[in-house]
């Protein structure tokens, strides 16, 4: 029949509005009353005007326009805005949608996509009539069209299949001005670009664009900067550290900008900062009825991939592992030297069987090297096939094989057989790369290393210190391209780069000079959107890309670290870690083999210092520093954690701790003393401690002076607390009083006294505060000693701090502090190095942390004999306190061990009458009691053990 072999479809001619000032006028019939238009269009810009015509006769107008991705309509009629009707959502994203607007009368309808659901329909208090003309995208610049005064701008994108009262429009013959006019079009070719594709957003950034530009939203990538490039997170626990950071969990970013993603772990900040990664079986597991054809194998999964692992352990300094394995008549091998009957397997998936503590290539346990093994025919304890509980248990500590993946046992299968395991998460510390760095000792030495070539994204970091006024950190040049940063001037650093667009460079200023010889962070980054250049935690500065520039970095030279090719314009100072795009430099190997450089830089302490609170000192070490809180009245990495160290003291009993030692005075008595106790002259004092006694008077205490001036706080006979001060040798002291209570009534008390020249403030319980004024002075002078409980030297006082002396004090003492020295810490844990002198008995105790009178007889007692300085561990306790002690001591064990005995011969019997269970598939519900069956046994096995052996009471 009629037909062809040929589908005629209407051509499709789409226009580009090129800018903002693009338009497409077409003509209309004015003075319907109907009014209906369609079109397709697509863009990337969440605003736009679409469409706007003046009504007919001036009796109003309509704009339809992009608002948000939402396509919306606003009338009007003179003098009244009505309300905007709105249609769709997220209609901005690059894809062809239809729009189809009706008006008749006074009913309007907008219809996207051809759908219901998309649609709105509105009932205005207005008659339509349409105009004589419509605007497409934006209107003439010249004429004054008021509808198309918005403040959302023309519209950039396509437009196609355009119709204007069921008529289609022919864009050929607009093309060839033979219907309506237009400006900016490009008529034929839809000219929109997609700047998504390829996504240039990093790890997991969300791609949108406008017209002329795209955008990366970085929202839970853990990853910042124009294109998601550069880490959120520090590297290490190391690195939290040194931010000030106390422990806690916090997700850390190996790789820094690589492509190894953010991952959590818990940061321990001890004096060493450990980084522990746990993983999914950490309990203490039995096994039985394994065997070589039917082995026990387990498989650890843990908190991050096995690279992300590898990134961690690479760069920590140390790593290790326990694996524990508990056996009875169980065996890791069949005889020394021979096959193995247990192992584990590393991340590089290869067999091991050495054990904790041991060698690897070493079939051995740590027994084994040791020569300790129960059975000296074996390597490892449970070799020696015991029908009793014994164990191979230590750290793997091989970084190349950690963490462990997998555990096999196959030698449960003999009657009375059976092993437990359990493996501990990993432990690193250490970070090799944060303090790796090196001195530039001359301006024309430097290092140079492999650089960037063709990367996209680009970013290096560093810390600097100097003390010259210019020079340059790297310098990288290609044939065209180069990177260059430097210190320009002693308060400007200067990122300059070409990566053939031409030179361009990114400046931050210092409002304080950078050559002051302290540790300055550098980081600078070069993307395919902007330059940006951080110094410290200044704002950081940015400098656009041009927009259809070379985008790739093409350096074909080796990166100079320190100076240039050129030998001029050198760095003189110090640099250390070193990354570039994530990936650390070896700053010492290279300048181990450079003539002008040296591996390392010492003082860290300048920079980092201010981490080291409450009297903490910061000590250097080759990587890094730490905080020597040995002088102060707290613990922790940076001295800020609080540790209220109480302590009983009894009769006699006195701890002195000597602020100079008197000979100086005596070997230089031709001169004046204050010439060389400056430093021990005080204008200010803060003093804290807390008392429990219920004796009076009473001593709390006291500290003295070369020039007889003192400080006195005592009970009086009635109880009031008494501070006495006499800052001038000449005059009577003063004697302030706090009579609100009797403050020997067995309760703890809380005193805090703060002087500032002749002003007192003084806290009593946190509530009671009181303020005095001196008049003996407000220098204290030459200050000697400071003692508690009991005075046993000559000392020129007063005779009511003598009477409260006559017995010293009895009771509690608790965390006692004077400014930043804390007296009963260096007295119990630092005694050796602390100038420091105990007399009496001197007793540990919880004192400062028990309520009521029943504490002062509750103490955990560490006693120590009566010491002047370094404690002499052979001189004995006072007798009284040595029979006593020796005689509770007796009947305690006595008792401990009948009991001992008993429960032994009870678990004896309970486990020959075979009442464990015997089903280690009951489910999850019974795990934890066969946790804590097994640990029992165990418990049992080393006591039996313990017992036989002899003891003498």
């Amino acid at each position: 029949g009629n037909m062809s072999f040929s589908c005629l479809e209407p051509r499709v001619v789409p226009v580009t509005f090129l800018s903002s000032s693009s338009y497409l006028a077409l003509p209309g019939t004015s003075g319907q009353d109907e009014v209906f238009i369609s079109f397709q269009f697509r863009t990337w810009n969440k605003e736009g005007l679409l469409l706007s015509s003046k009504l007919y006769q001036a009796s109003g107008g309509f704009l339809l326009y992009l608002n948000d991705g939402k396509v919306k309509i606003s009338l009007h009629k003179p003098g009244k805005a009505l309300n905007d009707i709105t249609a769709g959502a997220g209609l901005n994203n690059g894809q062809w949608h239809s729009v189809s607007f009706s008006a008749k009368r006074n009913r309007i309808s907008v219809i996207v996509d051809n759908d219901v659901m998309m649609s709105s329909h509105a009932s205005i208090p207005l008659q339509i009539y349409s105009g004589d003309a419509f605007y497409f995208g934006g209107c003439p610049s010249s004429g004054n069209i008021s509808e198309c005064n918005t403040s959302f701008g023309g519209f950039q994108g396509c437009m196609r299949l355009i119709s204007i009262g069921n008529k289609a429009v022919d864009m050929i013959s607009v093309q060839q001005n033979v219907f309506g006019n237009f400006s900016d079009l490009q008529i034929d070719l839809c000219g929109i670009i997609d700047r998504c594709l390829p996504n240039y957003c990093e790890h997991g950034g969300e791609c949108s664009q406008s017209w002329n530009s795209f955008y990366c939203n970085c929202a839970s990538t853990g990853y910042k900067g124009a294109t998601c490039h550069y880490p959120i997170y520090e590297q290490s626990c190391e690195a939290y550290k040194h931010r000030g950071n106390a422990s806690g969990f916090y997700s850390i970013d190996s790789d820094g900008s690589g492509p190894l993603r953010p991952f959590l772990v818990y940061c321990n900040m001890t004096d060493t900062t450990w980084t522990i990664i746990q993983h999914n079986n950490t309990n203490l597991t039995r096994v039985k009825s394994a065997n070589q054809e039917n082995p026990h194998t387990v498989f650890f999964k843990y908190s991050a991939s096995l690279d992300q692992l590898q990134a961690t352990i690479n760069r920590a300094e140390h790593c290790e592992q326990e694996l524990a394995y508990h056996c009875k008549k169980s065996r890791l091998l069949d005889k020394p030297d021979g096959m193995p009957l247990s192992w584990w397997i590393g991340r590089t998936n290869e067999t091991q069987t050495y054990r904790g503590g041991s060698l690897p290539a070493v079939q051995k346990c740590a027994c084994g090297l040791k020569g300790s093994c129960i059975d000296s025919q074996h390597y490892c304890n449970c070799d020696a096939d015991r029908d009793e509980w014994t164990n191979d248990t230590g750290f793997l500590s091989y970084k190349e094989h950690l963490p462990v993946t997998e555990i096999v046992i196959t030698d449960t299968n003999r009657p009375h057989s059976e092993a437990a395991y359990k493996l501990g998460p990993l432990l690193c510390h250490g970070d090799r790369t944060f303090w790796n760095s090196a001195s530039f000792n001359t301006e024309t030495s430097y290092l140079h290393f492999p650089t960037f070539h063709g990367e996209l994204s680009a970013d290096v970091s560093f810390f600097f210190k100097t003390t010259a006024s210019s020079g340059v950190f790297l310098e990288n040049l290609g044939i065209q391209d180069f990177i260059r940063i430097e210190l320009y001037s002693p308060s400007e650093v200067i990122f300059s780069f070409d990566v053939g667009n031409g030179p361009s460079e990114v400046t931050v200023q210092s409002h304080t000079s950078l050559n002051d010889n302290q540790w300055h962070f550098v980081k600078a980054e070069r993307n395919i959107k902007e330059a940006s250049l951080q110094v410290d935690h200044l704002p950081q500065r940015s400098h656009g890309a041009p927009p259809n520039g070379h985008i790739r970095l093409q350096l074909n030279s080796q990166l100079f670290v320190g100076g240039t090719a050129s030998r001029q314009k050198g760095f003189l100072g110090c640099i250390r870690s070193l990354q570039l795009n994530g990936m650390a430099l070896d700053l010492e190997e290279r300048a181990k083999i450079t003539p002008g450089v040296e591996p390392g830089c010492p003082g860290h302490c300048s920079s980092y210092g201010n981490l080291c609170h409450n009297g903490g000192k910061c000590r250097e070490k080759y990587s890094g520093f730490f905080c020597d809180c040995t002088f102060s009245a707290y613990a922790g990495p940076f001295c800020k954690k609080g540790k209220h160290i109480s302590v009983y003291f009894r009769t006699g009993t006195s701890v002195t701790y000597n602020f100079q030692e008197y000979y100086t005075l005596a070997k230089n008595s031709s001169s004046h003393a204050s010439s060389f106790y400056a430093d021990m002259t005080l204008n200010k004092e803060v003093i804290t401690f807390a008392f429990r006694t219920t004796r009076t008077p009473s001593l709390l205490l006291y500290v003295s002076s070369f020039y007889k001036e003192y400080l006195s706080v005592i009970l009086t006979r009635n109880g009031d607390l008494q501070i006495r001060y006499k800052l001038d040798s000449h005059q009577d002291p003063d004697v302030f009083s706090i009579n609100t209570k009797n403050m020997a009534d067995g309760q703890l008390q809380h005193v805090k006294i703060n002087r500032e020249e002749e002003m007192i403030f003084v806290e009593v319980n946190q509530n009671e505060k009181m303020n005095f004024i001196l008049s003996s002075g407000t220098e204290f002078n030459a200050i000697k000693s400071l003692t508690l409980g009991k005075i046993l030297e000559n000392s020129d006082t007063d005779e009511e701090t003598m009477k409260a002396n006559s017995q010293g004090f009895i009771g509690c003492l608790s965390s006692v502090q004077f400014n930043h020295i804390a007296p009963l810490k260096a007295a119990l844990h630092h005694s050796s190095s602390a100038p420091i002198t105990v007399k009496g008995g001197f007793t540990e105790s919880n004192c400062g942390t028990l309520t009521g009178p029943e504490s002062t007889s509750s103490e955990t007692t560490h006693s120590f004999a009566d010491h002047s300085g370094p404690i002499d561990e052979g001189e004995p306790l006072a007798n009284a306190i040595r029979s006593d002690s020796a005689i509770i001591g007796g009947v305690i064990a006595v008792v401990i061990f009948i009991l001992l005995c008993i429960t032994a011969i009870a678990m004896r019997v309970y486990k020959k009458k075979g009442i464990y269970s015997k089903n280690e598939a009951k489910g999850s519900e019974n795990e934890d009691s066969a946790e804590s069956a097994l640990k029992s046994e165990l418990s049992m096995q080393n006591t039996a053990n313990e017992n036989q052996k002899e003891y003498f009471f």
